[in-house]
């Protein structure tokens, strides 16, 4: 096969189409709506999601967001979890590994545990997450809570100022 053999049936064009940035906004409706349609699905209310949602994307730590939703720690982690956050386990891969050969009836649980060396809580958390899959409906309702604001007129190096050293910390 030669090249114009390839190239045969390719047509250039003068004119480019204007195609344009497809817009599409999901966030017409408040979180809290949007969670409710999949209230059965929670381990919360849907108000409590909502609220464990807007804390976590501000970047309040598990227990404090579920202070503020007034839910357990355990709970806040399994709604994230459901919603679609990855990196809400508290173990490695070779933790997780060890947690789903329990899950599979591999391991007796405290074997399990002496392998990962997992607190009790970490241990069940993990094990939630390794048994249960993200809602997609959920992990759709959440995106727009989940995904970090952007502020076009705070550029990158005022985001990381703390983290850069001056020419004189140097000396």
């Amino acid at each position: 096969m030669t090249l114009s053999d390839i190239a045969a049936g390719i047509e250039v064009t003068t004119k480019q189409r204007e195609r344009g940035v497809p817009t599409v906004d999901g966030t017409e409706t408040d979180l809290d709506d949007r969670l409710a349609t999949y209230a059965d699905a929670l381990p919360c209310t849907p108000e409590a999601a909502a609220t464990v949602l807007e804390r976590y994307a501000s970047g309040t730590s598990v227990g404090d967001l579920a202070r503020a939703a007034g839910v357990a720690p355990m709970t806040a982690a399994k709604t994230l979890h459901l919603c679609g956050e990855v990196g809400i386990s508290p173990l490695g891969p070779v933790g997780r590994e060890v947690v789903r050969d329990w899950l599979a009836g591999d391991l007796t649980r405290a074997d399990a545990v002496t392998l990962t060396g997992a607190t009790p809580t970490e241990f069940a958390l993990t094990a939630y997450v390794e048994a249960h899959d993200p809602v997609p409906g959920l992990v759709e309702a959440a995106e727009a809570a989940l995904s970090p604001v952007t502020n076009a007129s705070v550029t990158k190096r005022e985001t990381l100022a703390e983290t850069m050293t001056d020419a004189a910390d140097l000396v």
